[in-house]
């Protein structure tokens, strides 16, 4: 059974460990080994500040989901309003943990996230990811995403650049 809510104070363990693992799988094959285990720590670390209480969260975290899938977290998705397309959410992460790829967990994330895009009057949804993932390219086409023909360079921090590319979804 797969259980989606919204992530709370008590999520930061459970959230760094997707991020982290997710990342590590899916990013950790294009940086030096030094950087991606720095990367990967730091992804463990960092989402306690983003569920803290709403007096001491930083601003601008947007709404960050958890989905679970027999009480075990597996996936995690965090949407705010574009800062770039007026009338549009962001998807500013998505991750899924190895362990629930394949399993479903990762589409009920998706329907629920643009479900709750959708009831709050966004009119879309778009996001960026890496053009060399072709697994993370092939999800978010099943989801109904399509290409903008928008590419931009990320830097990941230290000078590893790496390219990414943008996908929509209106209606």
């Amino acid at each position: 059974m797969i259980e989606i809510r919204r992530a709370g104070p008590a999520d930061g363990d459970a959230l760094g460990r997707i991020h982290a693992a997710a990342w590590e799988a899916a990013y950790g094959p294009f940086f030096e080994p030094e950087f991606a285990a720095r990367e990967v720590r730091s992804r463990r670390a960092r989402w306690h500040a983003r569920v803290a209480a709403p007096a001491q969260a930083p601003a601008g975290r947007g709404t960050i989901l958890l989905a679970e899938v027999e009480g075990r977290p597996l996936a995690l998705s965090v949407f705010l309003p574009s800062p770039t397309r007026p009338g549009l959410a962001e998807i500013a992460t998505f991750y899924g943990h190895p362990d629930g790829w394949g399993t479903g967990v990762a589409a009920a994330l998706m329907t629920e996230t643009l479900r709750r895009l959708g009831d709050a009057g966004c009119a879309g949804a778009h996001l960026w990811t890496l053009r060399d993932t072709p697994r993370s390219r092939r999800f978010y086409a099943k989801c109904g995403f399509t290409e903008t023909g928008a590419t931009r360079t990320f830097d990941f921090g230290e000078g590893n650049l790496l390219a990414q590319v943008e996908y929509e979804r209106t209606g």
